[in-house]
């Protein structure tokens, strides 16, 4: 279990990346959501232990990470949004060079591990080849080799299948649920299918603080009854906004189709909508209009 409790983080800017976070996060895929800019990068590298926050605790089972971090990153597989590489440095030895700072010492050990994690992540094919030649799918698929190296207990993926390809993207997410059902794997991102499609629990994260917490069923219950779609000429759209909670705009052959936020179940909006059943993405972005919606009675308060 991974333990966050208060946890605050304020640049030398000013700038309050992270405001009174808590969570408990069991063994399983757990999905952060959030928009780009939410703080959710911040709160990665915390955990991480690559920087310390302002104030808050964190705690991974009777290991206190703030006071141990060195105890942490012996047992933490960590894939960031970008990471460089070597040039020139083949998979194979870059590969074999990470598993020695992750405490894999024995050579023998360490060749099984690495021929094990090539073959897992489906780049045994081109492991003689250079990282840095390699493409954008593959390699977050070598950075999820480094991170699973050394059999983690708490990983943590930042915003992993950003630009990779549909079926990348697939591929990716399949080797993360396999993975993901002994140990602790947070998977931070903006692309809600990813969370939907991996993660029994998930949270969402705005302006620095966890704003819905729960399971993504529960979450979906909550809006039951209460999104209704509808299309509408462009020059509408304004129109449409004025007159309802707007939640989520799309093209469909070449008319606009808006879902909008009931304030009670089964309320129609007005002539023209339909129902229609609630998602993980409906869960998202009616939060976000809530809270933009919050946000000018705030100021003038």
């Amino acid at each position: 279990m991974l333990d966050i409790h208060d946890l605050s983080h304020t640049y030398p800017n000013g700038t309050r990346a992270l405001d009174a976070v808590s969570l408990s996060i069991p063994a399983g895929m757990f999905g952060l959501l959030g928009p780009n800019g939410a703080g959710k990068s911040s709160l990665m590298r915390c955990l991480a232990t690559l920087q310390v926050p302002t104030s808050g605790r964190i705690r991974f089972g009777d290991l206190d990470v703030l006071a141990q971090p060195e105890a942490l990153r012996a047992t933490l597989g960590y894939l960031p949004q970008d990471f460089g590489v070597y040039p020139r440095v083949s998979a194979e030895d870059l590969l074999d060079h990470l598993a020695v700072l992750k405490g894999i010492a024995g050579r023998g050990e360490r060749r099984d591990t690495v021929q094990a994690l090539l073959r897992q992540v489906n780049l045994w094919d081109v492991r003689k080849k250079a990282v840095a030649g390699y493409s954008g799918g593959m390699r977050q698929r070598f950075g999820s080799a480094q991170a699973l190296s050394g059999n983690p207990r708490l990983i943590i993926v930042d915003e992993p299948t950003a630009g990779l390809d549909p079926e990348e993207r697939n591929r990716f997410n399949n080797l993360l649920s396999a993975i993901g059902e002994q140990v602790v794997v947070i998977l931070s991102t903006h692309i809600v299918d990813d969370v939907t499609d991996l993660c029994p629990r998930t949270a969402i994260m705005v302006g620095g603080r966890i704003v819905e917490s729960g399971t993504p069923g529960d979450l979906i219950a909550a809006l039951a009854g209460r999104i209704w779609q509808t299309g509408i000429d462009k020059t509408d759209l304004e129109a449409a906004r004025a007159r309802h909670a707007v939640i989520a705009t799309r093209l469909k052959a070449g008319r606009t189709v808006i879902r909008v936020l009931a304030d009670e179940p089964g309320r129609c909006p007005g002539e023209g909508f339909e129902p229609v059943e609630a998602g993980l993405e409906d869960v998202y972005f009616a939060t976000l209009h809530r809270l933009r919606a919050e946000l000018p009675a705030k100021q003038a308060a």
